[in-house]
Parts: C-alpha cells; sequence; structure tokens
C-alpha cells in the first residue's frame, strides 16, 4: 500500500501516436483532472467509449459506475493517478476547471486528424435529414461542441489550416455550448480525414451511423 502523500506512480506511456492522440480528444471533451494534480477520470454513458479509452492509454484499471453531472444517470467511469501524465496534460493546454477556458491544445500536426476524431466521439455528433425547401435535398452535418468558445475558435482555424474547409460557429440552447457545424461537402472531406484508411480507433456505433448516411449520396468512407 502506498504511503499517504506519495506520488501516484507513472501508468502512462506519454508518446505520441494515432492512440494517443485519439485518447487526448477523448480527455478534451470528456475527462477531468483532479483538484490535487494528480488523477485524471474520464466518464461516458457509452461502456464502448471507455474501453476505447482504457485501449488507447494501455492502461488496466478497472471501469466503475457514477451520475453523469449533466442529466444525474448512470455513467461508466474509470480514473488513475499519474502525476507525470497530469504535468503533460496541463503542458500541452488541458487543465482542471477547463469546461469554459480550454483553448489551444498543443497536438502534433502528424495526429491532428486522430485528436478530432477523439474529440467528435467524446461530444461530437453527425445528423442528417431531408431539407423541404428544396426537392430531393439531402442534408448531413458533422458538428463539434464546447463550452469554450476559444476551443471551437482554435478548432475551426486549425482544420482550415489543413484542409480548407470553414464550417460555421452557433450557439447551442440556452447559449451553454458552442457548435462548430460542417454541412455535405466541407463535412465529407473533414470525414475523411478524421476516418481515414486504417485508423487506429474509432467509436464504432458512430462510424456506423456515417457509413449508412453516405450511402445515400453514393458516398463512403477511405
Amino acid at each position: 500500500m502506498a504511503k499517504r502523500g506519495a506520488k501516484a506512480q507513472n501508468k502512462v506511456n506519454i508518446k505520441w501516436s494515432a492512440n494517443f492522440a485519439y485518447a487526448i480528444g477523448l480527455i478534451v471533451t470528456d475527462g477531468c483532472l483532479s483538484k490535487d494534480g494528480r488523477h485524471v477520470s474520464f466518464v461516458s454513458k457509452d461502456l464502448d467509449q471507455v474501453e476505447n479509452y482504457k485501449i488507447s492509454l494501455k492502461i488496466d484499471n478497472k471501469i466503475g459506475k457514477t451520475y453523469s453531472g449533466f442529466d444525474k444517470k448512470m455513467a461508466h467511469r474509470i480514473q488513475f493517478g499519474d502525476v507525470s501524465f497530469c504535468s503533460f496534460l496541463n503542458d500541452i493546454g488541458i487543465t482542471k476547471n477547463k469546461s469554459k477556458t480550454i483553448g489551444e491544445i498543443k497536438v502534433p500536426n502528424k495526429y491532428f486528424f486522430d485528436f478530432l476524431r477523439g474529440c467528435f466521439d467524446g461530444d461530437g455528433s453527425f445528423y442528417s435529414y431531408w431539407d423541404k425547401r428544396w426537392k430531393s435535398s439531402f442534408m448531413f452535418y458533422t458538428e463539434f461542441v464546447s463550452a469554450s468558445k476559444k476551443h471551437i475558435d482554435w478548432l475551426q482555424s486549425e482544420i482550415f489550416k489543413k484542409i480548407k474547409v470553414s464550417g460555421h460557429i452557433t450557439k447551442g440552447k440556452n447559449n451553454v455550448c458552442y457548435q462548430l457545424k460542417y454541412a455535405k461537402a466541407d463535412s465529407l472531406k473533414l470525414l475523411k480525414k478524421m476516418y481515414y484508411k486504417d485508423n487506429k480507433i474509432h467509436l464504432e456505433r458512430k462510424r456506423l451511423k456515417i457509413v449508412k448516411v453516405l450511402g445515400i449520396v453514393g458516398e463512403k468512407l477511405p
């Protein structure tokens, strides 16, 4: 048993890779750093999401249960102590009480779209509908959400730098969050970068939804 006050052991191998960048995206959206600067917790209602998080960081901690802070419903939770990893997260732009203050995340360009896929699997969404204003007009959108305008602005800027699609930012319901949305052609271009051939890890239910919708317009992922 560790002595009181002892530093939490180094559990995470801090080395950038596709899976590691994906995990960082999940932490940005659904992760939480403790006030003591030693622990990282991750909460999701989706068990597959938590399993992906474990696989991406190569940790073996048990998955427990908790109540979601958003709607007080039961969710899955995993927490571990790692001082070095917490320090690393701080260095790249992820701090405690990050929700409304988070901005730029220092992610290597090589792994940006793996990171973005993690953000998408965490708080992003993909939806489609038939637009009644025009005959046979089928629309679909890829969306990212954050309570921090600074973070959403940074995401939009980075995506534009890399693939020259602009998207547009709107305020969410009750003005508690910001939504970065990409429609149809821009959405397709973005999705093909996030789900490149042989991408390492993703939330399968979201990918299958995208595949089904793209099939309607004769498109597919790599």
